[in-house]
């Protein structure tokens, strides 16, 4: 699954939540109609609402309606009528399954789902770990190598500490700084 966003706090009482984007096509992610995957276990069992109602996150969510609010972008889900079953979706991951994502035409781009799994190492050949994840941060995109003793370590995603990215080798090259793996 290609995660395209993380469901935040709710807005107003008709069962809006913020969501926080996690895709460069929030417009056509977020489209009336589109049905996003749930992220199994991305939360903790549902806790009974005010109303003493279980709510639980379903599978899929159909996008009813979307529309940006002071930067943030405000979804409307099928089903999701008050605060309440919205407070039941926070932190929610949702996302389009990877098959339908056609890859990006740029050959520096990648889907996470792309580089999850690959072999991290350096350009001598020396195998570092394996990336777990993709965090994206402000200032660039992260690797989190899983290291081989255990661990984890962040490599900033930008051509001069990752020089080559091999598909189909299913490898990663990572050239860090000194001490960048030992933080």
């Amino acid at each position: 699954m290609l995660i395209v966003g993380r469901i935040g706090k709710p807005h107003g009482i008709r069962g809006e939540v913020t969501v926080e984007v996690r895709t460069d096509e929030p417009e056509a992610r977020f489209a009336p109609g589109s049905v996003l995957r749930t992220e199994p276990g991305a939360k903790p069992p549902a806790e009974p609402a005010a109303s003493g109602v279980v709510y639980r996150v379903p599978a899929e969510l159909t996008v009813e309606s979307a529309r940006w609010h002071q930067g943030r972008l405000l979804v409307a889900f099928e089903g999701v009528l008050d605060r309440d079953v919205a407070e039941a979706l926070r932190g929610t991951l949702v996302g389009v399954d990877s098959a339908d994502v056609a890859p990006p035409e740029d050959p520096e781009e990648f889907h996470d789902h792309q580089l999850v799994g690959l072999s991290v190492v350096t350009p001598a050949g020396e195998r570092l770990g394996e990336v777990a994840r993709i965090d994206h941060a402000p200032a660039s995109d992260l690797l989190v190598l899983r290291r081989p003793e255990g661990g984890t370590a962040l490599i900033p995603f930008v051509k001069a500490i990752v020089p080559e990215v091999d598909l189909a080798g299913g490898r990663v090259v990572v050239d860090p700084p000194g001490g960048l793996l030992d933080l």
